[in-house]
Order: C-alpha cells, then sequence, then structure tokens
C-alpha cells in the first residue's frame, strides 16, 4: 500500500501508548505496522528496538538499532543501544566498537557525562583497551578532575610498559604525578618505575561481570556445522547458562537503579519480603559469577560447590538446578545430580534434557530399569514434539502403557539395549530432523485413529495389545457407547494398572453419567500422579476439568496456581489466583482473599510479569482495605499503584483524601502538588480530579485554592473566582485571616467585575487587625 502519513502516526502513537503501559508486544506490532508504511524511518526502527530488547528479542533488537545507524550515522543513541545489546549477546568485541563510536558522537554533540559513561562502558568490558583510557584522561584533565584524569595515566602507562614502550610509560607517569603529585598511588608507580619493575596492569571498574560471563558462556557452545541444531541436552545446558549470565546483567542493572526492571529479585526466595536482603543478593552473584568462570576452565566439581551455594544462598531455579545437576552427572556424587535434575524436570526448557541426563545416571549407578523409563520419557517428549500439535497429547498417552510394561520387565539386556537406542536416536544433533524421518517409517494412520509412538519400534513387549485396547476405548467413546468403552477400560487397566489416561477416561464417562463427585475425585487422583511424575502440564489439564465441574473447589484452584507458576505460565498463574481471591471475596471472608492476592503480588513480582498484573492486584488489594477502613494500609497499597502507574487517577484522588481522613493534610498537599506537577509534563490538567475532591472534602481551603489555579490556568476566571471567594470565606471563618487576605488578593490581581467589592474587604480587613 501507499505510503500514508496519518495511518504511519496513528500506528506510531499506538504504539508509544502501549508501550507506555509496558504492553510490550503490542508496542512492537504497532511499530512494525509502522514501518510497513515508511519503512526506513528511523524513530519508527529505533522504537521498534526498544520494544524488543523489552520482549527479551535481542538478535532482532540488534538487527533494528543496526538499521538506524545505518540511516542516521551521527545518532550516538543507536549505537549506545548496539553496545548494550551487543554485551547482553556476549558479543564483547562489537560492543567495544559501538560503545567507542557512541562515545565520540556524544563529545561532538558535547555531552561530555554521556561519553564518559561510554568509555567506562569499554574498560569495564576490556580493561586494557588502551585508546578508552587515553579518552578519559584527556576529557578529565580538561574538565578538572586530577584524580580521574591520573588514574587514566597510571593505566596507559601500565599498558605502554608492556608493550615495551618505556618513553611512553614515563610519559604518562610524570602526567600523572602532575596532576597529583601527594598520591600515594602516583607515588607507587614512580618508584615502581625507578627499580625497573612492572606497574600494576588496569583493573575492571567494580560492576556487574555480565557481559563478561556472557561471553565466556558463549565460548563453552560446543561447535557444530552450520544449520545444524544442538543435541537436547547441550540445548538445556545452554539455556541454563544463559539464563544464570542474564542474573548477573539484571543484578548490575539494580545496583544502578535502572526503572522497570526486578532482575534477580524475580527467582530469589523469600517468605513475605518480595526480595533478599542486599547481602544475600550479593553472595548469589559472587557464587553464580565463579560458577561461570570455573566451568569455561573446565572446573566443573568446583563450579557445581558454588552452584550449591548460591542455592544456600536463596537463589532458587530450574536453570540452577539443571546446571547443577548437569556437572555433578559427570562426577561421583549421582545422586545430588538426580536429586537437582528431578527439580529441573518440571520446567519446559529443561525437561527434555533432565530425563536423558537421569537416563545416563541411572545407568551408571546400575538402576537399568528406572534408567529405561527415564529414556522412555525422554522420547515420550521428543516424539510429542515433532508430531502435529492437535495429536501431542494423544501420542504422549500412548506412552503410558509402554512405561508402564516397561517399568515391570526384568529383562536388564533387554532394557540396556532400549536406553542405548533412545540415547543414540536424541542425543544427537539435529535430532528433531532424525526423529522426524524415523516416524516417516512407522504405519501412518488413518483417519480417526491414533498415531503410533516410536517407542512401538525400539521395543515389542506387551504393550502392544494396550494399546489396541486404548484404540477400541477411544472409538467407543467417540461413537457415544458410553458403556462398552467403559467396560473396555476396565479391561485395558488390568494390563496398564498405571495407565493415567485410561482413568482420565473412565473420569469423563464419570462425568458424562452425573456421578460428579467420582469425576472429581478420579481426576484429583490423576493431577496428583502426573505431578509426582513431573508432568506438570498434564496436571494442569486435570486440575482444569475439576474446575469445569466445580468451579468453586478451592484446593483445585490453589493446586492449578502451583502448576501454572512452576510452568512460568505467568498470567495464567495471576490470572488463578485472582479467581482464588474473587471466590474468597464473595464468601465474605476479606482476609483470606487479601492474603491471596498479596501472594499473588509476590509471585507477580518474582515471575517478572507485566506490571499490569501488579497493578490490577493492588487495586483489589485497595478496595479489600477501603471496605475494612484499615487506611493506613490503604495508603501504602495506593502508593505502590501511583510508583507503578502515576497515571492512575483513582490512585491519585484515594491518596489525597485518606490523607486528608488521617488529619495527614501536610502529606495530602504533596500528594496533589506531585500529582498536578505528573499532569502538566503530560499536556494534562488536574481540575475533574480536584472537582469530585472539593465536593467530596468541601472544607479543604487547600483543594479550592489549587482548583481556582488549574481554572485560572484554563482561562476560566469567573469559576477560579468563586472557589476563592469560598476559600476566603471559609478561612474567615477558621479565624485564619492572613491567609483570608493573602487570598483575597490573588482574587483582586485577577481583576474580576466586582473587584472593589474585594478592595473594600481587604481595606475592612487590614483596618480591622
Amino acid at each position: 500500500m501507499s505510503p500514508n502519513e496519518d495511518r504511519f502516526q496513528k500506528l506510531m502513537n499506538e504504539g508509544h501508548s502501549a508501550a507506555w503501559d509496558q504492553k510490550w508486544e503490542k508496542a512492537a506490532a504497532s511499530y512494525r505496522a509502522a514501518l510497513d508504511e515508511f519503512p526506513d524511518h528511523a524513530g519508527a526502527l529505533s522504537s521498534l528496538g526498544l520494544a524488543l530488547y523489552q520482549l527479551g528479542k535481542f538478535e532482532e533488537a540488534l538487527n533494528a538499532y543496526r538499521r538506524v545507524v545505518e540511516l542516521s550515522p551521527n545518532d550516538p543513541i543507536a549505537f549506545e543501544k548496539i553496545a548494550e545489546i551487543s554485551e547482553r549477546l556476549g558479543q564483547l568485541n562489537p560492543a567495544i566498537q559501538a560503545a567507542m563510536r557512541a562515545a565520540e558522537l556524544y563529545i561532538q554533540g558535547r555531552d561530555v557525562e554521556k561519553a564518559i559513561e561510554n568509555w567506562m562502558s569499554v574498560i569495564q568490558l576490556d580493561p586494557e583497551y588502551l585508546l578508552a583510557h587515553s579518552r578519559l584522561a584527556m576529557v578529565h584533565e580538561r574538565l578538572g578532575h586530577p584524580r580521574e584524569a591520573a588514574e587514566a595515566y597510571l593505566a596507559m602507562a601500565a599498558l605502554f610498559q608492556r608493550a615495551g614502550k618505556i618513553d611512553k610509560t614515563t610519559e604518562m607517569v610524570n602526567r600523572a604525578a602532575q596532576l597529583m603529585p601527594n598520591s600515594p598511588t602516583v607515588k607507587q608507580a614512580q618508584a615502581l618505575l625507578r627499580t625497573n619493575q612492572m606497574l600494576p596492569k588496569p583493573v575492571r571498574p567494580k560492576g556487574g561481570t555480565g557481559p563478561i560471563r556472557m561471553a565466556q558462556i558463549k565460548q563453552l557452545e560446543p561447535p557444530r556445522p552450520t544449520q545444524s541444531e544442538p543435541d537436547p541436552i547441550s540445548e538445556a545446558r545452554q539455556k541454563a547458562l544463559t539464563r544464570l549470565a542474564s542474573v548477573l546483567f539484571d543484578y548490575s542493572e539494580e545496583g544502578n537503579a535502572l526503572q522497570g526492571r526486578r532482575g534477580m529479585q524475580a527467582i530469589m526466595k523469600g517468605t513475605g519480603q518480595l526480595s533478599l536482603q542486599k547481602a544475600d543478593q550479593a553472595k548469589v552473584i559472587l557464587h553464580l559469577s565463579q560458577a561461570i568462570d570455573l566451568q569455561t576452565n573446565n572446573q566443573e566439581s568446583l563450579a557445581a560447590d558454588e552452584l550449591e551455594l548460591a542455592l544456600e544462598a536463596g537463589f532458587d531455579h530450574a536453570a540452577l538446578h539443571f546446571d547443577l545437576g548437569y556437572l555433578r552427572s559427570k562426577g561421583e556424587r549421582l545422586e545430588s545430580a538426580l536429586r537437582s535434575l528431578q527439580n529441573a524436570v518440571r520446567h519446559r526448557d529443561y525437561a527434555l534434557g533432565s530425563r536423558l541426563l537421569m537416563g545416563q545416571v541411572l545407568q551408571r549407578m546400575g538402576r537399568i530399569s528406572e534408567a529405561a523409563v527415564q529414556f522412555l520419557e525422554a522420547l515420550k517428549l521428543a516424539d510429542s514434539a515433532v508430531v502435529p500439535p492437535e495429536k501431542a497429547d494423544e501420542l504422549r498417552q500412548l506412552y503410558e502403557p509402554i512405561i508402564e510394561a516397561q517399568s515391570t520387565n526384568s529383562d536388564d539386556a533387554a532394557q540396556s539395549r532400549l536406553c542405548e537406542n533412545i540415547s543414540e536416536l536424541l542425543i544427537r544433533s539435529n535430532w528433531q530432523e532424525h526423529l522426524r524421518k524415523a516416524r516417516q517409517e512407522l504405519p501412518q494412520p488413518q483417519e480417526g485413529e491414533l498415531p503410533v509412538p516410536l517407542a512401538d519400534v525400539l521395543i515389542q513387549a506387551e504393550s502392544g495389545q494396550v494399546l489396541e485396547a486404548i484404540n477400541r476405548v477411544h472409538q467407543y467413546a467417540r461413537a457415544g457407547r458410553v458403556r462398552l468403552a467403559m467396560d473396555e477400560a476396565f479391561q485395558a487397566l488390568t494390563h496398564a494398572p498405571s495407565y493415567l489416561p485410561l482413568h482420565t477416561l473412565i473420569g469423563d464417562m464419570l462425568a458424562r453419567a452425573g456421578r460428579t463427585e467420582d469425576a472429581i475425585a478420579k481426576f484429583n487422583v490423576v493431577a496428583r500422579a502426573y505431578s509426582i511424575r513431573g508432568e506438570t502440564g498434564q496436571a494442569v489439564k486435570m486440575l482444569r476439568r475439576i474446575l469445569q465441574l466445580a468451579p468453586m473447589d478451592l484446593s483445585a484452584h490453589n493446586h492449578l496456581v502451583e502448576h501454572l507458576v512452576a510452568l512460568g505460565q505467568v498470567d495464567e498463574a495471576m490470572e488463578e489466583y485472582i479467581d482464588v481471591a474473587g471466590i474468597y471475596y464473595k464468601l465474605a471472608e476479606l482476609d483470606q482473599a487479601r492474603k491471596t492476592y498479596a501472594t499473588a503480588l509476590r509471585v507477580a513480582q518474582q515471575l517478572n510479569a507485566d506490571p499490569v498484573w501488579s497493578i490490577n492486584i493492588l487495586q483489589h488489594m485497595a478496595d479489600i482495605d477501603m471496605q475494612r477502613l484499615d487506611w493506613k494500609q490503604a495508603i501504602r497499597v495506593y502508593e505502590q499503584i501511583r510508583t507503578l502507574k502515576p497515571d492512575d487517577e483513582v490512585a491519585r484522588k484515594h491518596l489525597i483524601g485518606l490523607n486528608i481522613r488521617l488529619g495527614q493534610i501536610q502529606q495530602a498537599i504533596l500528594e496533589l502538588e506531585n500529582y498536578l506537577t505528573y499532569a502538566a509534563s503530560n499536556g494534562k490538567d488536574g481540575i475533574l480530579l480536584l472537582e469530585e475532591l472539593v465536593n467530596e472534602y468541601d472544607d479543604q481551603v487547600f483543594l479550592r485554592r489549587a482548583l481556582a489555579d488549574q481554572y485560572r490556568r484554563a482561562g476560566r476566571l469567573e469559576d477560579a473566582v468563586a472557589q476563592l471567594d469560598m476559600a476566603g470565606e471559609r478561612l474567615l471563618e477558621d479565624g485564619k485571616k492572613d491567609e483570608a487576605i493573602n487570598v483575597i488578593a490573588q482574587i483582586i490581581a485577577m481583576n474580576p467585575p466586582n473587584v472593589d467589592a474585594y478592595h473594600q474587604l481587604m481595606n475592612q480587613l487590614r483596618g480591622g487587625g
């Protein structure tokens, strides 16, 4: 379609509005649509880059900013963003080059502070980057910062010395001495130089180690051919290490007080508090940083020890458990490896890798039957990942009787062969492609038939007759022949009593027969079984079925929340929390409702949920506090809402009103001034809010005076005079004559038609004084 400026501007405004509300997916979509109109618009590309960065899509964000610098090569912000994202991706050299270019552009624009900031970023990444030290020395010297300039000259001296340039070394030390002649550090450098000793190398400034650790993780990636995907264990380990390194970024950003991020606090354990103490955070960061560093140096046992210390300090995340399990599986502490992997298996990113590692560990321990079960569980996950999504659930269910039969198989040789076969099939690069090719060799199901599990090819056991029975159960159920389906299902259970999909089907048929309580009991048993097995997704489906039958079942709601949190399904977990709290609210159990909302708020912050959820939850909490007349607690909640959503006028109004009710007039005035300043900075006025407040608190003079000022600014002088007149009258009633005189002076300054009457009143008040 032809470029359309009106449409472009409309889409950009929509994107900016979504970005303001931190709805980054929506913002990105609007910016993309705007770029369809004007593909080379640097502003739209920059806005898209920001949205993609906030979504964690760093490669795409980087591409957007690279296009910006092609279009606007003198834009320092774009280069700065490229540097920042390259750090995130562990690409240190491109980050350094981009930061240096940003600094030069800032200097050209006379923004010295931003230039210094970028040069400092460079030496944070590479303390031996001579050009950055040179620029810092020159700029600090010109700005009259002798200590900083001297430090930069000494760093240059050390680098020149190691390059064998003794004259330059001496020159740099002398420059430092001219600036800071009494500095112990400078004197030490002079003494070392006189005795032909080496000056200390420049050290990395204190701060986040995220970029360095991310670069180390990139080095850990095994080399593989172009277009080759890693094996499931390597892929899971890379995800785990990347997640751990990202924590170091987040911590660094928190330390610099960047807004809008909760960083590592989001995955720290806590009871009641939203994060651990700073000392605990520091311990976690130290141990994680050392763990990554040790792994890059192949010191896996020591790295595992550091991960355990991070866990003891309060960092509890599936990424840590997987990495710890992986490292322990390489040594002799195999039981420890199993415990860690059992914690990691619930997370979708690490489930397949964890199953395969547990299979390998159990093989080493000689527990062949258990190893076979883990390898089959891994094959179930992998097999269902390569079939069409609508067939995945059915295929997973067909693995149940196969796994059941294998768990009772006493033929160690056959089970060992099975383990090796699955290992060979899955622990390889491009495993999905190989799996799809293997599936093509299986008999293709006709319409209405169930898919054939790959496990059938790898083992030929009595599970075959169970699979046939399952097919018949499904056929009878689909044909509406419920009694026959039920009989067939109970018959099939004699061959595979732990086959959960059969139990689920029986629960469905009980529900159809109107035996709701029996159906719920059956679904509860199945949900617990899936949960114990680590199949959280299947447990969630069972719990949802229970809630379809019994929407007010609080136990099912609470279990569902736990499983959704474990799966990382943030939005669904938040919806469920709010539903549970709503049930308590309807039952007039306000304390329990508020407690549930408080838990939801903590989890929302721990999981880095969209701030919209936190605002929604806080609004519910404030509503309960207001009903209970707990005004002080309500104020604390509304203050949090105000921080998260400054344009929430309801929260602003309540903060002012509640402070008035509590007799905290000065605080109410501060809240009002804060709001009016915010509104003015965003091109708004506070008339509507003030009119509501004046109607509710008509005895508060400061509200009337503020409303009068807003009227005056809007050109509504008659309304302004009316408010000031009522304010003056109230002040006289309260015996505050001096303040009343000030108000009358304001009225006179606006020169209303009856200004003479106000002059007369002013004279009377002054004469009577």
